[in-house]
Formats: structure tokens, C-alpha cells, sequence
């Protein structure tokens, strides 16, 4: 017995390697939409291009462990198969309710119930660490993205004019508007430090994780990469500012462009390695003696390395893979219920005192929108006043097309919310109010969604009730409701507001027929159609 568990780490373990990689590749398969939709956010925000190097940062930080990972095998544990069907549950839920990170978090989940599974606790206290950075490449959701990027804005907006008065440079700060006198600096969305902020946390986990030393010095090395990055594209705001002063208008580009991109995250790196450093010398070590990769086997429990009972867990875990392959399939090709609606073609062109002149989108807008049917038109009543009404229609959002919030949109089109709040119409009924800026052009935006029948205003409930909806109700409908009118010279918000409170009240009974209600699935359930404008 004994000569036979000597040989097992030699003759056993590469067959349990062969059997879990197999699963680790069938679970690709089974997220690969979810997996898909990640690339695609790497490719397309420069915020989260550092994912294409996460993989393979935890591809190495695994191969460097591999004799650590072989001598770690212990007996399969029946938690991995549970951790997988968890990960089934959770990627049906994101597939269903079209929440992308639900599927990418359970890719991981599933990863570890495959460690376990194949080696059991022993084998994922060695390779916890490496897959959980994988967490670093997984985006946040659009509108956690936008919300997050509008409060950093407020505060390297203050920043910024903190940096400035420290120069003797007299500025008004306005929301995030800086107020210079001959020239205003506008802190847009590329401006909030997110772009700094993903990659530097990752970078910071990394670091934790090498750096061999107490607990409360990691975790300190790990979120002090928040502060830093704010600090520091604040002070690149700053330094924007003081330029423009001193060398006039002419110079903000340059400024800009040369405090931004690497220099401010290589700026942000060297002070992460300074804290470091100083950390290590505090603990009387010098910076490469505990700045590490971890090559020393963990405490290992007494079953390591025993010959295991079985490998029952193992083919359960591949069962379920299979399962959860087969899943996305079925998901996929189920038929939604789709209500029987009027379409925006036939939109009135009066609406009360309100007559409109309809437009299109851009084409390429119109496709990156994806979006099934929508309205674009300008009122106008007889004093002249326009209010600008865009709805934008989805037969399904199962497959990721959602309607985009406009705190995303609207800085993208090059304007600034300088305000935002959620509120009501006076009628109990909740939507979200902005005050947006653009080269002294200021304007009043209310928007809100429609959802099967409910008025939601929160990106966040909007997502519960998607996820709902398409369980309950095989529905997962909805529509974006936008209006914008100008705060003209001499005009007062209240006035702006009085006017889009108006033409709300002529809009909102005609734009019903429009707008499927929550009852529309039980009286006219079809098929889906396809995608025409």
C-alpha cells in the first residue's frame, strides 16, 4: 500500500489533469457568449483593454506554481460539482435576463468547482489566487460603468481646482466645470480616471499577492490604488488648468494630451512600487526579498497526495458542464413572447399644441444601437419652443441589446451632466432629470424606461425586472423614453421644466399603443419578428 501511494502523484495525477482541462474547455464552450461579449468590451473600451493580459497573467502566475499544483493534488471534493451547478444557475439567469456579468462571474465560479473537483481543497488553496485575478477582466456593467464614471468626474473635478488654487490661480468650480475666466475646462467622461483606475487595481491585486508580507500591508497595497488614481488625475486636471493660465488657451490640448494615457498610469505604478517599498523596508527587508512569486507549497491537509476514493465528483462536474452546453442551447433558441404594438411609423405628427418634424439616426448610430423600432422627432408649440422626443424600442433584450442609458450617451455626444438626479413627473411616476452643458449651451433631459408595463427610472431595478420578466413572463421588451428641451437665454430651469411637464402630459396617452403593457403577453402572444425599422 504504501509503494502504491508513492507512485500515485506520478502515474495518477496527469490523468486527472487531462480530465480537467477537458472540463475547463467544455465550460468555455458552455460561456463562450458571455466570453464573446468580454472580448468585445476589451476591443471597444479603452478602460478595460488591459483584459487581453489578464488570462494570460494568470496562465503564468499557474505555470510558475505547476510543481506546486502537482503536489497539491488531494481527494476530489463534492463541493466542485455543487459550484458548478451554481454557476449553471447563474449563467441560465444572465442568459435569460441579458446580464453579461452574471455568465462571466460564473465562468469563474465554474473554474473553481473544476479545482475542486479534480484536487479538492488542497489543489484550490494553491490555484485560488491566479484564477480569482480573473476577476480583474470582466467589465463593469454599462450603466455601473456610466454612474461610476459621473461621480469620479465630481471629484477629480474638485480635485482639479483644489491643484489649481494651489498654484495662487483664482477658478469657479461649477458640477464638473472648471471655470478658468478666458477658458473653461470641462472634466468629460474620458476624463474620470477609470481608464487609470481598472488597469492599476489589477496591477495592485497582482502586487498584493507577490508581496510576501502581513495581511494588512497587502490589503493596504491593494486599496490604496483607488486613492492614488483619483489623486493623480486630479492633479493631471490641475496641471491642465495651471498651463492654460499661464500659457493661454492654445496649450490645453498639448497639456491635456501629455498628462494623459501612460504617463499618468506609469506615474501611478511608480507610487504603488514606492509604497511598496517602503512597506518592505518598514518589515527590515529589502523590496526583491519580498516581492515574490510564491513557489513554497501551502500547509497542505492530511489527505494531499493520498490516492483518492474516486473520481465520481470529477464526471459529475463534466455532467454538468455538458448540462449547462446543452442549456445555452435551449435558452438560445427559445421562442419570447412578442405583444402586438403599433409602430413608431405611424406616430403622430401633433401632439396637442405640439407639432414635430421626425428624423433619423446615423446609420452607423442606428447600428451600434441595434436598436427595433424608435421615434427621433422635434416638437415644437406655437411660441417656438422645441422639445427633442427620442423612444427607442426592443423587441428582446435576451441577446445583450438593451436600450443605453443617456448618462453613458450623452457624454459620449460631447456634453457634460453637470447635474443629475432621479425624481418624479408630479404624477408619483419616477424618472431621471439632467442638466447637461456644451459650449455655453445648456439643456434639460428627463428619461425614464418602460418595462413590460412599469415606469422604472433606476438602471439597477430595470435589471431585476428584465431578469423577472423573462422567467415569469417569457418577455424581455422594453423601451427607452428620452425628452430634451434647451434652457434658452433668460430662461430659468423651472421653466425648461414646466415645458417638458407640459408636452408629457400630451404625450404619454398617445405613446401607450406604442409601448406594450403588462398585460400585453396574455392577449397577443407571436413570435419573434425580425429586426426591421
Amino acid at each position: 500500500m504504501s509503494v502504491q501511494s508513492a507512485e500515485y502523484p506520478r502515474t495518477r495525477v496527469p490523468r486527472a489533469w487531462i480530465l480537467g482541462s477537458i472540463a475547463a474547455l467544455l465550460a468555455a464552450i458552455a460561456f463562450r457568449g458571455a466570453l464573446v461579449e468580454l472580448v468585445k468590451r476589451w476591443t471597444t473600451q479603452e478602460e478595460y483593454s488591459h483584459g487581453f493580459l489578464i488570462p494570460l497573467v494568470a496562465a503564468w502566475l499557474l505555470w510558475s506554481r505547476r510543481e506546486t499544483l502537482l503536489a497539491s493534488i488531494g481527494q476530489p471534493a463534492w463541493s466542485g460539482p455543487l459550484l458548478i451547478l451554481f454557476a449553471m444557475i447563474m449563467h441560465v439567469l444572465g442568459v435569460l435576463g441579458a446580464i453579461f456579468i452574471l455568465s462571466q462571474l460564473a465562468f469563474i465560479v465554474a473554474l473553481l468547482g473544476i479545482i475542486l473537483s479534480v484536487g479538492g481543497f488542497p489543489l484550490l488553496r494553491t490555484a485560488f489566487f491566479p484564477i480569482i485575478f480573473l476577476i480583474f477582466a470582466i467589465p463593469l456593467p454599462y450603466f455601473i460603468d456610466a454612474n461610476l464614471s459621473l461621480q469620479l468626474q465630481l471629484v477629480s473635478s474638485q480635485l482639479g481646482a483644489f491643484f489649481i488654487r494651489l498654484f495662487q490661480v483664482p477658478v469657479y468650480l461649477d458640477g464638473n466645470v472648471i471655470d478658468l475666466g478666458s477658458y473653461k475646462v470641462q472634466v468629460v467622461d474620458a476624463c474620470s480616471g477609470l481608464r487609470y483606475l481598472f488597469p492599476l487595481l489589477s496591477l495592485s491585486f497582482l502586487a498584493a499577492y507577490l508581496f510576501r508580507a502581513p495581511i494588512w500591508q497587502r490589503a493596504l497595497v491593494l486599496l490604496s490604488s483607488i486613492p492614488i488614481t483619483i489623486l493623480m488625475n486630479g492633479f493631471r486636471i490641475g496641471m491642465v488648468g495651471v498651463t492654460v493660465d499661464r500659457w493661454g488657451p492654445k496649450m490645453a490640448d498639448e497639456a491635456l494630451h501629455f498628462f494623459e494615457g501612460w504617463i499618468i498610469f506609469v506615474a501611478s505604478a511608480c507610487l504603488l512600487t514606492l509604497e511598496i517599498y517602503l512597506l518592505a523596508r518598514l518589515s527590515g527587508r529589502h523590496f526583491f526579498e519580498a516581492f515574490r512569486v510564491p513557489t513554497d507549497a501551502p500547509p497542505l491537509s492530511s489527505e494531499a497526495n493520498k490516492e483518492p476514493n474516486g473520481r465520481l465528483p470529477l464526471y459529475t462536474s463534466l455532467v454538468l458542464i455538458c448540462a449547462t452546453v446543452l442549456t445555452g442551447f435551449l435558452i438560445s433558441g427559445r421562442t419570447e413572447i412578442n405583444p402586438e404594438r403599433s409602430r413608431f411609423v405611424s406616430f403622430p405628427a401633433t401632439i396637442g399644441e405640439w407639432h414635430g418634424n421626425a428624423s433619423l439616426l446615423e446609420p452607423q448610430v442606428e447600428h451600434d444601437l441595434a436598436v427595433d423600432d424608435y421615434i427621433l422627432s422635434d416638437y415644437s408649440n406655437a411660441d417656438g419652443k422645441a422639445v427633442n422626443l427620442y423612444v427607442a424600442y426592443y423587441v428582446s433584450q435576451r441577446t445583450g441589446e438593451s436600450p443605453h442609458s443617456p448618462s453613458v450617451c450623452i457624454p459620449g455626444n460631447g456634453w457634460a451632466i453637470t447635474k443629475l438626479e432621479r425624481t418624479n413627473d408630479g404624477a408619483g411616476q419616477p424618472l431621471n432629470r439632467a442638466i447637461i452643458e456644451r459650449n455655453n449651451s445648456k439643456q434639460l433631459v428627463y428619461y425614464w424606461y418602460e418595462e413590460r408595463g412599469r415606469r422604472i427610472a433606476s438602471e439597477y431595478w430595470s435589471k431585476w425586472y428584465l431578469l423577472s420578466d423573462a422567467i415569469t413572463k417569457n418577455r424581455s421588451d422594453g423601451a427607452l423614453v428620452r425628452l430634451i428641451t434647451p434652457i434658452l437665454p433668460g430662461e430659468l430651469e423651472r421653466d425648461a421644466d414646466g415645458r417638458l411637464q407640459l408636452f408629457m402630459r400630451d404625450l404619454l396617452p398617445g405613446l401607450s399603443g406604442y409601448l406594450p403593457s403588462a398585460a400585453a403577453s396574455e392577449s397577443h402572444p407571436s413570435s419573434a419578428e425580425p429586426r426591421t425599422l
